[in-house]
């Protein structure tokens, strides 16, 4: 029988009457079964979470800080068993399973540096006005699969130094090593504070409507972070979403093929393809098109592909059937449109595990489904530009405008290219790098408000300005 994990509520760890099975995607077997919660459990955390909302919100920051030093050190303990845990539910390879670990174990660390001090609006002969932040309330976390453990910290960590507490609900496709991150920490935050429950789709929208949830803050598509947008406008919850990206990298003429083919491919095929911040477009001037293209294609084919959890796999396999079979579409549909392979092409969905061999394309048109869309998955497209102000266009052209980069031997240029983009974040000769203390965040159909950074720190409170009139004080 498969390992059964029991949820986060009110500082114990509850099992249900009713189990859902999480599956391997490399060989699509159950390894772990979590409860299948719905209204009564998140009734029980969200309840818990307003009673502990009522002491937290006056913790001291310094008590706040060491519960979440706690977590880190936790995680970071058990790193060894988390991270295979990791691999086994989410297919990622072990290497980067441990950097997703101890990843978390660091932001945590970092973020809990973090504090919003008082803003002195006026202090004039009359009159004293500051802003404060306060606590929000308590906060409905919604997590993805793709970085489950780095999405769910990102939002344990604000609303705890923040003085919310939360509920948290991780994808159920990959609830495993979060539910064991809660039993490793139930006893090491006060309880209510940290509520972590799983279940189905329809949890979410519970989730979102509750009427004892302040705020959302949701990680995942687009489209479903309009509905989530949606629902929680019923009663005005406070909403961070981050949503989905279709990020262009722009590789300059004076760049190098032999130093930025690795870390292109890596760009857009770290995870299998599965960061919303992946190099999804890839555009290369035509004076050095042909080179960088064939740099990396002959990188690529020395990745392996395979079984996280086997020695020397690159890339392992999409997370689940749904966006497995979502991959296979576009390729196939760019294969019935006679666009040009460079690398892959060739999907076998009758193997067992979701593998979807690494695919290059080259220089497929502007409305191809595969450079329009999200791909999601192991698959860079590649295309031809002549210049800057051509490019730049090309980049903008989207719904999305979460991040970019730009690859060149002049950083001033770089950046010149990088200020004109329509995304949060920008990387000039990097990729996929996010700090703790800067803001992340994206813009039009990318997402609302920021994450990380005092930015993301905002997001959990609420300004309130206190104002006193100095010379009419009453007698």
């Amino acid at each position: 029988m498969a390992t059964q994990y029991k949820n986060l509520i009110n500082g114990e760890m509850i099992a249900a009457d009713r189990w859902l099975d999480v599956v391997n995607p490399a060989n699509e077997q159950v390894i772990g079964q979590v409860p299948a919660c719905g209204k009564d459990e998140l009734d029980k955390a969200v309840a818990a979470a307003r009673g502990a909302f009522k002491t937290w919100k006056n913790t001291p920051i310094e008590e706040r800080r060491a519960a979440i030093m706690a977590i880190s050190a936790a995680i970071k303990e058990n790193a060894e068993e988390l991270y295979r845990l990791l691999t086994a539910e989410q297919g990622k390879p072990h290497d980067q399973a441990k950097g997703e670990i101890y990843g978390a174990a660091g932001m945590s660390a970092a973020q809990s540096t973090l504090s919003l001090e008082d803003e002195i609006n006026e202090d004039s002969d009359t009159r004293l006005s500051r802003t404060r932040r306060v606590p929000v309330g308590v906060v409905g976390g919604i997590v993805p699969w793709n970085f489950p453990v780095m999405m769910a910290i990102q939002k344990i960590v604000p609303a705890m130094l923040s003085g919310c507490t939360i509920v948290l609900k991780p994808s159920p496709f990959t609830p495993l090593t979060t539910l064991k991150i809660a039993e490793l920490i139930a006893d090491k935050v006060p309880a209510g504070v940290v509520n972590i429950i799983t279940g189905e789709d329809d949890l979410g929208p519970m989730i979102t409507s509750h009427p004892d949830i302040d705020k959302i803050t949701f990680t995942g598509s687009t489209a479903t972070g309009k509905k989530i947008m949606e629902g929680a406008s019923a009663d005005l919850k406070r909403i961070t979403l981050e949503l989905g990206g279709n990020d262009a990298s722009i590789v300059l003429p004076d760049a190098d093929p032999k130093k930025v083919a690795e870390q292109l491919f890596w760009s857009s095929f770290s995870n299998a393809g599965q960061i919303c911040i992946a190099a999804k477009r890839v555009y290369i001037h035509e004076d050095i098109y042909d080179e960088l293209s064939a740099a990396i294609v002959e990188y690529a084919k020395n990745v392996k592909v395979g079984d996280g959890s086997q020695q020397g796999t690159g890339v392992g396999p999409i997370q689940n059937k749904k966006q497995y079979e979502r991959v296979l579409d576009l390729i196939e549909d760019a294969k019935d449109k006679g666009y040009k392979f460079l690398l892959g092409g060739n999907t076998d969905p009758t193997g067992t595990g979701y593998f979807v061999p690494l695919t290059i394309l080259d220089n497929p048109p502007e409305d191809a489904r595969i450079v329009a869309e999200e791909q999601f998955g192991p698959v860079m497209p590649l295309m031809k530009f002549s210049s800057e102000e051509e490019v730049i266009a090309r980049a903008n052209n989207s719904e999305y405008g979460l991040a970019g980069a730009v690859w060149t031997a002049n950083p001033d240029k770089g950046v010149e290219i990088a200020e004109q983009l329509e995304t949060g974040t920008v990387w000039v000769n990097e990729f996929l790098h996010l700090s703790p203390f800067a803001p992340f965040g994206g813009h039009k159909q990318s997402g609302f408000g920021a994450e990380y950074g005092k930015e993301g720190l905002k997001e959990f409170t609420y300004p309130q300005v206190i104002t006193v009139k100095k010379d009419n004080v009453p007698a």
